[in-house]
């Protein structure tokens, strides 16, 4: 896909604090001609310009039955911004449901139908082989989706998530209290770990969108590449 052609996105996870924002930016891309979103419970916009745009379609079903919600959608560019929490989730087998079925399912439906990227927000520290529950259910995601062979997949790790989210959680209110003083103590190789705002990982997501691809076509095979936190905090241009 050339940097300046025009795409068509397809999100799952656009209630999300970052989801929610990248919805935002794609809308306001005029690279993006048409944006499909597949929620499972109706979509509250926030305000006219999101709910009367006429680039949106909304899908509104379980991602239990993902394909055959997804029948006859046509994307470019498909994103995952889907991500819950223990506390949430209840067990961690509906967290896994959520962090790994979901996305990798969603990496399936991009291979087979040719999307030409698959960009999607994982956690820093993903490692399939950590001891830590969160960062393994990552890792084990970032692993199976770089085996399907999708032409190009982009993986984002972000630190903590700053941003206004419909559920409370007490560690991200103590960061953002203490944001200003952790930018000034984090430094050197410190600054990796820094809190990272929502915003700023779909606006990078979206800078993804713009760039070249890295492959050529199909049968060229698949392109894997991750982004760790600091290179969102550097802003790099895409």
């Amino acid at each position: 896909m050339e940097a300046s052609a025009t795409y068509k996105a397809l999100l799952v996870g656009a209630t999300g604090l970052v989801g929610a924002s990248l919805l935002r930016q794609l809308l306001q891309d005029s690279r993006c001609s048409a944006v499909t979103i597949l929620v499972r419970r109706p979509l509250l916009p926030s305000g006219d310009e999101i709910g009367s745009n006429r680039k949106l379609t909304v899908i509104t079903a379980d991602l239990d039955r993902m394909d055959e919600a997804l029948a006859g959608v046509e994307a470019d560019i498909v994103f995952c911004t889907l991500g819950t929490t223990i506390k949430k989730a209840k067990t961690q087998e509906a967290f896994r449901q959520v962090d790994l079925a979901y996305p990798v399912a969603l990496g399936d439906w991009a291979e087979r139908h040719g999307a030409a990227k698959m960009i999607i927000v994982s956690a820093m520290g993903a490692n399939a082989s950590s001891s830590i529950f969160y960062n393994r259910v990552k890792g084990e995601m970032e692993a199976q989706l770089s085996a399907l062979g999708i032409r190009e997949l982009h993986i984002v790790r972000p630190s903590l998530l700053l941003g206004k989210r419909e559920e409370f959680r007490l560690g991200e209110k103590f960061a953002i209290l203490l944001t200003p003083l952790l930018k000034l103590i984090m430094q050197g190789g410190l600054r990796r770990y820094r809190p990272v705002e929502a915003d700023d990982v779909a606006a990078f997501m979206v800078g993804l969108c713009r760039r070249a691809g890295a492959v050529t076509g199909q049968e060229a095979g698949s392109f894997v590449k991750i982004y760790e936190n600091d290179a969102i905090q550097a802003k790099i241009q895409l």
